[in-house]
């Protein structure tokens, strides 16, 4: 928004009268505690706020209020797992010796290596069980640690002449200008410009509504600055400056033609010096959630099947027979070292390019490996090697945005028309190298874009959400009349011209028989087919392989998740 002069004032006033309401009203929810939604007295802390602002303002806020302290405990849950999950892996490997391992079910349990980092892994054990006795009483007593503005502005100003970036040391001069500026972005994070719409309102919202005719912005002013700044009637307030969506405008604009309603959110950037204004909805109605196709209609359409690197999205359309078709596509994604909003702003560019090429190539779905790393991360330093190469292999780790591109998926391929299928990342590398590498090296000799081990396990993750195998077919004929037989005979199949009658064939079974059901083999000449007897195989053996017998690990036992919006169904495909 291009604001004048007086837009920015009246901004401003609103926005820190609202933020130290907000401020005040979160932490009279904080001393509340961990109760039922029926008794965090939302009622009357909306009645309290309303004499001081407006009604639907006092909504915003107690809505606002709930949401961050919900987050919070679902933080703090999450930190109390992440503790207890490192205190169990040091415990594990401090009780086995120095330098040596011990097995421990179908694993091995190592070691540290020396005397030197046993003691130093002892101490941080006892400062880890200190941070998770802690963290338990803060979730019991029902009290929650969250700032407004957030904890890391928080703490550069604790930490304010390190963080400087003039030269050192500081003179009076350069330290009351890194004051000013951290107190510009500190009232920037603190002010609260969010009023939520209501469906039926005059477009899309009573508290902050927009013309789509002009673009003209009215904003309703809370009691104690009405009669300073109002300039309309009804003790509202309209801006100079006009509203003008580039994105998703005409999205926005059927919204408010048919009465629907629209979340405003107003920002200020100290850094930029600009304000923007932000309209949200969701596209399912409140207590419904958008309806997920099903899977076996997905698999009748090709998919974009992708590998999520960190540096690159390997990607490969995949036909419904489960074919990889066209070329390999490679997505740069290079988020290490970069501010959050840039990371965000290249991960969304990533994705949309993702939905593009999935749109191009008529594709129903986008398969992806339900990837997280979350334990991984809580116990990187314990599980993830130590060293030099340790601590690249943490960072690379670390460097994959596995939930979040996920989440952000889900939420642009919905508004897109697509659907995500998540599948068990398990054996997807080794499977893709195994059988599919050189075969797609040989394909792909004339395209562009060279063909990795990404873009293999990218086949096989797609092969699995299609519900194929994940190996390939070897060259040559598919049925022979000696195979065909063999295989006939191994799985006890009934042909045609064997039925009598209308009995239905008995079903082949694994049922293993006993000592006096054993027959030997039987003599046979070269001219007279031999057919395979059926013997008793010691316990634990496997079953003879056939059609039946799945060597490994079966994608048919695992589970695939299809994501919707904005909730998730998850369907289970057994063996």
């Amino acid at each position: 928004m291009h604001l004048s002069p007086a837009d920015v004032a009246v901004l401003r006033a609103v926005g820190e009268h609202l933020g130290a309401l907000a401020g005040a009203d979160l932490a009279a929810r904080v001393r509340i505690g961990h109760v039922p939604a029926a008794h965090n007295r939302r009622a009357e802390r909306k009645k309290a706020l309303t004499a001081q602002s407006s009604s639907r303002w006092a909504g915003s806020i107690t809505r606002t209020s709930e949401d961050q302290y919900q987050q919070s405990q679902r933080a703090l849950n999450a930190r109390i797992g992440s503790l207890r999950r490192t205190i169990a892996t040091i415990t594990s490997r401090l009780a086995v010796a120095a330098g040596s391992r011990e097995r421990r079910g179908r694993g091995w349990v190592r070691g540290y290596a020396d005397d030197a980092e046993r003691r130093a892994k002892q101490q941080r054990l006892q400062i880890l069980q200190g941070e998770l006795r802690r963290a338990v009483r803060e979730r019991a007593s029902g009290r929650v640690r969250v700032t407004r503005g957030g904890r890391r502005l928080l703490n550069a100003r604790h930490h304010l002449y390190d963080t400087a970036t003039a030269p050192k040391p500081l003179t009076a001069a350069d330290w009351q200008a890194q004051l000013d500026g951290w107190g510009e972005v500190w009232s920037a994070r603190r002010m609260f410009l969010t009023a939520d719409g209501e469906a039926g309102a005059p477009f899309g919202n009573y508290t902050l509504s927009i013309d789509p005719a002009d673009g003209s912005i009215a904003m309703v002013l809370p009691d104690p600055l009405r009669q300073q700044h109002a300039n309309a009637p009804r003790g509202r307030y309209v801006l100079d400056a006009a509203a003008v969506f580039s994105h998703q405008g005409e999205a926005w604009a059927d919204r408010i033609a048919s009465g629907a309603s629209v979340r405003y959110d107003i920002t200020y950037d100290p850094a930029r010096g600009r304000w923007y204004l932000d309209a949200s909805w969701s596209t399912a109605a409140k207590g419904q959630t958008a309806p997920a196709p099903a899977l076996q209609t997905l698999r009748q359409h090709p998919v974009l099947a992708v590998d999520v690197s960190a540096d690159h999205l390997a990607t490969w359309v995949i036909d419904p027979h489960g074919n990889p078709v066209g070329t390999a596509h490679t997505i740069p994604l290079q988020l290490s070292g970069l501010p959050a909003t840039t990371r965000d702003a290249r991960l969304r560019s990533a994705i949309s390019h993702l939905l593009h090429l999935a749109q191009q190539q008529e594709c129903a779905a986008l398969v992806i490996e339900n990837l997280d790393f979350a334990d991984a991360r809580a116990t990187g330093r314990e599980r993830l090697g130590r060293g030099r190469r340790g601590k690249a292999f943490r960072r690379l780790v670390a460097g994959i945005p596995t939930a979040k591109f996920r989440d952000r998926l889900s939420g642009m391929a919905h508004h897109a028309g697509l659907s995500v299928i998540a599948v068990d990342p398990a054996y997807t590398s080794r499977w893709g190298a195994q059988h599919w590498l050189n075969p797609l090296k040989k394909q792909a000799s004339t395209g562009s874009t060279a063909v990795s081990g990404h873009h293999a396990a990218a086949v096989v993750v797609g092969r699995r959400g299609l519900g194929c195998t994940a190996r390939r077919r070897k060259d040559g004929p598919r049925q022979t009349p000696a195979t065909t037989a063999l295989r006939r005979a191994d799985a006890g199949a009934v042909r045609p011209e064997d039925r009598t009658g209308t009995t239905a064939p008995t079903p082949p079974s694994h049922h293993i028989p006993s000592r006096t059901e054993q027959t030997a083999p039987e003599r046979t000449s070269r001219s007279t087919p031999s057919v395979r007897q059926t013997r008793a195989r010691p316990p634990g053996k496997h079953p003879p392989h056939g059609p039946t017998t799945v060597r490994g690990p079966s994608i048919h036992d695992q589970q695939l998740t299809l994501f919707g919006m904005p909730e998730t169904a998850t369907i289970g495909q057994s063996a």
